[in-house]
């Protein structure tokens, strides 16, 4: 019942991006892998035909990638039978990684295309009365072939000395009777045979023998000279070569700028890894959600000692060919130019501390939302439903944390000068009175809300959308999370002397505050409905009169309301500038 369940989860997913198709595939291959053999019904059936599908689209040579992969549990025959019938890479990796009873082979193999059975002639593992099963069918080459030598290759010297012939090395003795078939050439390193499959289900524990299985792959790869690897017949891969130090590597995000595609030597390092939280800049994840070109774009990565360090960011977007949505970037990354050091200023501002606080903050968070999305995603293996719930709350209070971190760090700039709010030409009145609509749904349950005013039509100021949108929900679900049930707050919206004015008026719980005590309100002391941060009323307040002051306007108390001061672009047939005006939006708000 637990296997139906999870394959039935994954039938419910659409694969829409490459990136997807290929987990998916790896799911299919992981719970089909795994299924008993007298199994039957329409859900097996409808994983088959997805798994067919998702072939079409998947390159021969991914699908055999993951075929082969060590984690990888083949024990179904049917599953083999199918994966046999594919392209001779996919079907040369399912009869190598198959493991099956002694009964299930001798039936298995007549029915297999003649043109693969030969790929089990590599294996020496195969039970009972399988090999001469084999041998009836005529695949009687039972070892891989002997690598060429040297003097096989070239034909002998004409005037070889007896001097050079008593130096010259003596073939290898066979230790055992598998030694027959490896290459006779002392110049050849030979690689280990790529670890069993796991005996353990899926998980933590998988992951971990995976990870020791390619630790000493590692310490072998780093024994074999350059360019002097030897490749195995049949199209068989050799392992992945990783570099000590990578100076420069290919890769693709999806459209949430995580990383699902690197180059073979460096991808055990960097997949899953989001691109925003390594940037250095604000204005990198400004570029990716407006899908802008990324040119050298700055990265601090962390992890593995090879990819460590600062980095260079080329990139393009790339969209889908059918439908035009966007798919995420590709590019490359380098590691910067070596210069010259450069005296660093000092940083004593108490806003540059707290920045530099966040960022040493944000690597970890970072990484523990990664670390959550690739359990929740099964991105290493099936995972039970129990630990993908958990994993997915983990992702979701660390993507709060993040949000944390970056109104932690908005505030800091602006109130340090260091932040300037986008200029544009916003409508205030229709987006505060799609703000207010927008809240309806949730405080009309309580009988509370707006009731708004306004003696204009339209307000344009001297904002982007996005800067005044900010703004005008900060402010109104703050009221809205503390408006008693049944309360209505008035809202008024008007122009008056060049600066556009919105009063809002306080819920009774604000009202009782005295003069700004409601702007350090602590995270906490008044319960919220609504909560339009994560560190309650007074810094969300506080926030908001900073954005307000970096437009050149301000948010005051007044009495029992609140009054929010925006420059508002010049009437048609005024020619005075905004400037001359805060001042007196000011003065007549006092």
């Amino acid at each position: 019942m637990h296997f139906d369940d999870r394959l039935g989860t994954v039938l419910r997913l659409s694969a829409s991006g490459t990136a997807v198709q290929r987990i998916q595939y790896r799911q299919l291959l992981d719970l089909l892998g795994t299924s008993p053999a007298e199994a039957r019904g329409e859900q097996l059936d409808a994983a088959y035909v997805r798994l067919a599908e998702l072939g079409q689209k998947i390159p021969a040579a991914n699908r055999a990638t993951m075929i082969r992969d060590s984690g990888l549990r083949l024990r179904s025959p049917r599953l083999v039978a199918a994966l046999a019938e594919g392209e001779p890479a996919v079907a040369e990796a399912a009869l190598l990684r198959a493991q099956l009873a002694p009964d299930e082979w001798l039936d298995l193999i007549p029915a297999l295309p003649p043109a693969a059975r030969p790929a089990l002639r590599q294996r020496r593992d195969l039970p009972g009365d399988v090999p001469a099963l084999l041998s009836r069918l005529g695949v009687t080459d039972r070892g891989l072939p002997p690598a060429a030598t040297p003097a096989e290759a070239a034909p002998e010297a004409p005037h070889e000395t007896a001097a050079e012939a008593a130096t010259a090395p003596a073939p290898a003795e066979p230790a055992e009777a598998d030694s027959a078939n490896e290459p006779a050439s002392a110049e050849v390193v030979i690689l280990p045979p790529r670890p069993a499959p796991a005996t353990q289900d899926g998980g933590i524990g998988a992951i971990v023998k995976r990870i020791e299985a390619y630790r000493r792959q590692r310490q072998v790869i780093d024994q074999v000279p350059a360019n002097d690897s030897p490749r195995l017949p049949l199209g068989e891969e050799h392992f992945l070569e990783v570099p000590e130090q990578v100076r420069a590597f290919d890769l693709a995000c999806d459209a949430e700028g995580r990383v699902c595609w690197a180059d073979p030597g460096v991808a055990p390092m960097v997949m899953g890894l989001r691109l925003a939280g390594a940037a250095r800049s604000d204005d990198f994840a400004l570029q990716m959600r407006r899908h802008q070109p990324l040119r050298a774009a700055r990265l601090d990565l962390s992890g593995a000692e090879a990819i460590s360090g600062q980095w260079q960011l080329d990139a393009v977007p790339w969209f889908d060919p059918v439908t035009g949505g966007f798919m995420g970037y590709r590019g490359r990354m380098r590691r910067p130019a070596e210069k010259a050091p450069l005296v660093q200023p000092v940083r004593d501002s108490e806003a540059d501390r707290i920045r530099q606080m966040l960022h040493e903050l944000r690597t970890p968070v970072n990484a523990i939302q990664g670390f959550a999305e690739v359990i929740q995603q099964q991105l290493f293996g099936p995972t039970p439903h129990e630990y993908r719930a958990l994993a997915a709350n983990i992702a979701g209070d660390a993507a709060r944390m993040l949000s944390a971190f970056e109104e932690l760090e908005r505030l800091a700039r602006l109130d340090s000068g260091a932040m300037e709010l986008d200029a544009g030409d916003a409508d205030l009145a229709a987006i505060i009175a799609a703000t207010v609509d927008q809240l309806g749904a949730h405080t009309a349950q309580r009988g509370s809300g707006f009731a708004l005013k306004s003696d204009v039509e339209s307000l344009p100021v001297a904002l982007a959308r996005l800067e005044v949108e900010r703004i005008a929900w900060r402010l109104a679900a703050t009221l809205a999370g503390v408006a008693a049930p049944g309360e209505v707050l008035k809202l008024k919206l008007r122009r008056r002397d060049g600066m556009a004015r919105l009063d809002l008026a306080l819920p009774g719980v604000l009202a009782r505050l005295d003069g700004d005590d409601l702007f350090r309100a602590a995270a906490g002391s008044i319960p919220q409905v609504i909560a339009a941060g994560v560190f309650g009323v007074g810094f969300a307040l506080r926030l908001a009169r900073a954005e307000a002051r970096a437009a050149g306007g301000d948010l005051l108390r007044k009495d029992g309301k609140l009054r929010l001061i925006l420059p508002a672009l010049a009437e048609p047939g005024l020619t005075a500038g905004l400037a001359n005006h805060t001042q007196e939006g000011r003065q007549d708000a006092g």
